[in-house]
């Protein structure tokens, strides 16, 4: 493991220089992805160099204890941190995830449950927007279908770092955090539609998908069928007025996005074709990957309780994660944002897999 490091640190020196260079800032593309990779091998090699330096000390430290049995102390404390910066480097070297630096798209959908469900579904949509909030992302509701009682049959929300794709630290994207949210998320409580005070199990589906850069897809216009519809639902004096709403079927693939809560046809338009690029670059993903990891591939396929990866449990206050064994009893705190926790087992888990296969 460690030799192939010492490639890295070669690769690292050579991008420094490069940098260094003025006239290789005057191709701006060039620049930043010289800038991402030297970003990502940074750490590792400031931890490889730390590892050494330790390696180093300790041989300093056991022979001072030859001769004064005090150092021994030293000697040990030194191993203790050479073993964890041994270990941080192993992650460090973990393969990465090429989308964990991209924002997300993510969908929430009601499913099994009715009125319920769809009640559900506005919870765990608020819970993503704390969360967001907290961490310090910014949202867009993109488009919505609200349900009688105040949920959403469907809802969909653009999540991204404060400088949009790519402007963050390598691996602290969205979809680096978000990805693992992706699967049937199945909640136990008594709803407000219940006059006996029984509890209902019902669930609600959650569709991350990393958003895609223009170059990232080709979208040929004449492979484009673009329709035009009358809005529904509250949005104002445009609402059943004008035709504003866009629906977009790509159809090469059939693949089609729609968007109808701006009040002006090109402004659902430019949506709606965001949601389209990331949907198409989804499914490529999905078809160069057929033997890939499932993390990514846990995403809903049919919204049915059975094949729920979480659990949120009001009467308890619990939440449980069924592909982790994470569970806390403070499910309350969740629901207003508090997320982190329940991601890091996640992330962790991840990680620990992939360093597994490594191995």
């Amino acid at each position: 493991m460690f030799e192939a490091v010492e490639e890295l640190v070669g690769e690292h020196a050579d991008l420094e220089k490069q940098l260094a260079d003025p006239s290789v800032h005057s191709d701006q593309a060039n620049a930043r992805k010289l800038n991402k990779r030297y970003a990502e091998l940074t750490p590792i090699i400031a931890t490889f160099r730390a590892w050494k330096q330790t390696g180093d000390d300790i041989e300093t430290a056991k022979e001072l204890a030859a001769d004064d049995p005090d150092f021994a102390a030293e000697v040990k404390e030194l191993t203790q941190a050479r073993e964890e910066l041994t270990e941080k480097l192993r992650l460090l070297l973990v393969p990465r995830d090429p989308s964990d630096d991209k924002d997300v798209l993510l969908e929430v959908k009601a499913g099994a449950g009715g009125d319920e469900s769809a009640l559900f579904a506005g919870d765990l949509l608020r819970m993503y927007l704390r969360y967001a909030e907290r961490v310090g992302w910014k949202t867009e509701i993109i488009d919505a279908t609200e349900s009688e009682l105040g949920g959403y049959k469907d809802v969909q929300v653009s999540v991204r770092t404060k400088g949009g794709n790519g402007a963050t630290e390598p691996g602290q994207g969205v979809w680096a955090r978000l990805k693992y949210e992706g699967g049937v998320h199945r909640v136990q409580r008594v709803p407000a539609t219940e006059s006996q005070g029984r509890i209902h199990t019902s669930a609600a589906g959650v569709l991350v998908t990393p958003e895609a850069e223009e170059v990232e897809v080709e979208i040929n216009a004449n492979d484009l069928r673009i329709d035009v519809y009358r809005s529904s639902g509250p949005g104002g004096q445009s609402v059943n007025t004008t035709d504003s709403a866009v629906r977009i079927t790509h159809i090469p693939t059939g693949v089609v996005a729609s968007c109808q809560n701006e009040k002006s046809q090109l402004q659902n338009k430019e949506q709606a074709m965001r949601i389209l690029r990331s949907r198409l670059l989804a499914a490529a993903q999905e078809a160069a990957e057929q033997e890939a990891s499932d993390v990514r591939r846990s995403q809903v396929r049919s919204v049915d309780r059975s094949e729920k990866i979480r659990t949120y449990n009001f009467p308890e206050n619990r939440i449980s994660d069924h592909r982790t064994g994470f569970k806390a009893y403070n499910l309350d705190q969740v629901l207003d944002g508090d997320l982190d926790a329940v991601i890091q087992a996640c992330v962790d888990t991840d990680s620990a897999a992939k360093l597994a296969a490594a191995n």
